[in-house]
């Protein structure tokens, strides 16, 4: 059994990909032990004709602004479910299998927990999250992840009557009981439109509030604007250009750039078992994969194998990420995982789901 010790938890409003974003990475990466594997996964905008760019944008960002760091980047195109590309297919999850920092962001928050709950992408997120990988969740996701979801499109954009959406419930375990709310203090819609708590407007969202079951509590997260959570110092910490505003019943708590607070704050938090939550075969999959990465155990790479990671390396040296990148596939489609490392790249044998 491998010691389960949670990872950190990054709860970005917006701007992942900007100057406030790289702050937060930059923050992340520092503390973590190299190589750091980052997997972008698709699902939140899956049911967008151009989800692959959305999240290939993320993926540029930190391969370009971070390269200091040499952060190897795997996109997972887990899209939707019944089809070729599902976040319940062993062969599209595998790369969240060793990745230390897991990235899910825009979209649209119902259709993310639609595709997500009870998958095998879930279960595998959360059981890496319990073993040490840190979680990024940016935008949509961010709703998707509290206990209740709001709907955003479906209000904002189609007149729906005012209602929630089940969450993820990522914290649910914790002892949490969050309703998270990126774009806190959006103002897109000027002097005529309240866009704030996420689109909605105050008077709408006040009207929401009031539906939600006693004792959830609501983070909202300003624009530009990362909420950091450590589940194992049980601290949480801001960083951006706005602030956090913790809501229970009439009062809040207002928390503003560079500001830490106790993690009691968002409830009474408890530490779960490792594996609480977790299908059980999803767990043992996780841990023999991770475990079969320490040891390598003697497996040996195919010479077809070898020649991809050098032509990959090529591609590297001309800077044609591109070509690097559908390389690193074609290897990983072969079981294998190109770490790069200071003294060249290394193979790691990628696990499967028995």
């Amino acid at each position: 059994m491998m010691k389960a010790q949670p990872g950190l938890v990054i709860l970005f409003s917006s701007g992942e990909t900007s100057a406030s974003g790289h702050r937060v990475y930059d923050w992340l990466f520092r503390r973590l032990s190299p190589p750091i594997r980052v997997a972008v996964l698709e699902t939140p905008a899956g049911f967008q004709p151009n989800s692959a760019l959305v999240a290939q944008k993320v993926a540029d960002f930190l391969r370009h602004h971070l390269q200091n760091y040499r952060p190897q980047v795997t996109v997972i195109p887990a899209r939707k479910r019944g089809t070729p590309l599902s976040p319940d297919d062993p062969e599209i999850v595998s790369p969240l299998l060793q990745s230390n920092v897991i990235f899910l962001g825009p979209g649209s928050p119902t259709y993310a927990v639609r595709q997500l709950q009870n998958s095998l992408a879930w279960h595998t997120l959360v059981a890496r999250h319990r073993l040490g990988a840190t979680i990024i969740f940016a935008s949509a996701a961010t709703i998707a992840a509290g206990i209740q979801a709001l709907p955003v499109y479906e209000i904002y954009k189609a007149g729906a009557d005012l209602y929630w959406h089940p969450g993820l419930d990522f914290f649910g375990p914790f002892g949490l009981s969050l309703v998270l709310v990126s774009h806190w203090d959006n103002k897109e819609g000027g002097a005529e439109l309240d866009t704030s708590r996420a689109f909605i407007g105050q008077n709408r969202f006040e009207e929401l509030r009031a539906l939600l079951p006693a004792g959830v509590k609501v983070v909202g997260i300003d624009e530009h604007t990362a909420l950091i959570l450590d589940l194992n110092t049980q601290t949480c910490l801001v960083k951006g250009r706005g602030g956090v505003t913790v809501c229970e019943g009439q009062h809040e708590h207002r928390f503003r750039n560079g500001q830490s607070f106790d993690l009691h704050v968002l409830g009474a938090f408890r530490m779960p078992e490792p594996e609480e939550g977790i299908p059980a075969e999803v767990w043992e999959w996780v841990q023999r994969t991770l475990q079969v990465g320490q040891r390598a155990e003697g497996r040996q790479p195919s010479p077809e194998v070898l020649v991809l990671v050098q032509e990959r390396e090529m591609a590297r040296s001309r800077r044609d990420w591109a070509t690097a990148d559908a390389l690193r596939e074609r290897i990983a489609a072969m079981g294998w995982e190109v770490r790069d490392t200071p003294k060249g790249p290394e193979l790691v044998p990628i696990g499967k789901l028995d």
